[in-house]
């Protein structure tokens, strides 16, 4: 039931609303891990991967269903400049479920502290690899951490760019395999960016705008980019279920497919950039 509260046309007509989708699935998901297994010794310690594996469970269903709505358009569709506009609002309703994943579980780290450490675990050790890898260990045991930056601006961005190319691949290959699969890592790279957004505000409620803005001038891009990624896995994964690759609409699809990726890979280019010389110079 709680898992098929939005329809995919629905989300596509008023895609704002997925927000408040994504706001109530990660509470949700939230709550259920910290009560039911934070009481448990063995369970809570997987507590960082539970709060995703619940919050993909609740979302699967519609992520599926809408990427078998965008690959009906491929059937019927054979312009392609129509094609991406119609693909766009998927997107727009898919980052709007994402913005209500950073939102809520960086809202429940900052006012329940005391859970971080449990509950974001993985997500905080993610978080302290990615950003202070020489002091991994004390940045674990702070909860805090300073970004450090390589020895140049290019090098930084030349190195953004190409872990942004590799989330972007396994994202493909997860939506490949599974169809909706990739959704696993999307939240995952939401959890782990509430938990840098929960850091940045060092527990003060009135640091969540500015932790937010730190994170999505450029998550916001990065994360469009995988979304335009797993939707083209997605639509060749169903596609390949429905028997739909053959003759022209399998030409049509490789094509669309083709596309959405070349997109995303422009996409992360310019989040790569954005990172490194926009949201470094301003925080």
């Amino acid at each position: 039931m709680i898992e098929m509260l939005m329809k995919p046309k629905r989300a596509e007509r008023k895609p704002w609303e997925m927000f408040f989708i994504g706001l109530f699935y990660a509470s949700i998901s939230f709550l259920f891990v910290a009560l039911i297994f934070g009481a448990d010794d063995v369970l809570k310690e997987g507590s960082g991967i539970l709060l995703v594996t619940f919050t993909v469970i609740c979302c699967l269903p519609f992520i599926y269903y809408i990427i078998k709505l965008e690959e009906n358009k491929d059937v019927q569709i054979s312009d392609s400049g129509k094609l991406i506009k119609e693909h766009s609002k998927a997107l727009r309703a898919m980052m709007w479920l994402f913005l209500g994943f950073v939102v809520a579980f960086s809202f429940w780290y900052i006012v329940l502290p005391g859970s971080a450490g449990q509950n974001f675990n993985f997500q905080i050790r993610t978080f302290c690899a990615i950003n202070n890898p020489s002091n991994f260990q004390q940045c674990i045991s702070s909860y805090g951490a300073s970004v450090t930056g390589a020895a140049t601006k290019m090098g930084s961005f030349l190195a953004i760019f190409a872990n942004n190319i590799s989330v972007l691949i396994f994202t493909l290959i997860f939506s490949l395999a599974f169809g909706a699969g990739a959704v696993f890592i999307l939240v995952w790279n939401a959890s782990v960016i509430a938990a840098g957004i929960g850091i940045f505000a060092k527990g003060r409620l009135g640091q969540l705008p500015i932790g937010f803005l730190r994170y999505m001038i450029h998550g916001i891009p990065e994360i469009a980019a995988y979304f335009v990624g797993a939707l083209a896995g997605g639509i060749i994964s169903v596609a390949v279920v429905r028997k739909d690759l053959k003759g022209e609409r399998m030409w049509r699809i490789l094509e669309d497919a083709l596309i959405l990726l070349i997109i995303a890979i422009l996409i992360l280019l310019i989040a790569a950039f954005v990172e490194v010389y926009i949201t470094h110079a301003i925080f």
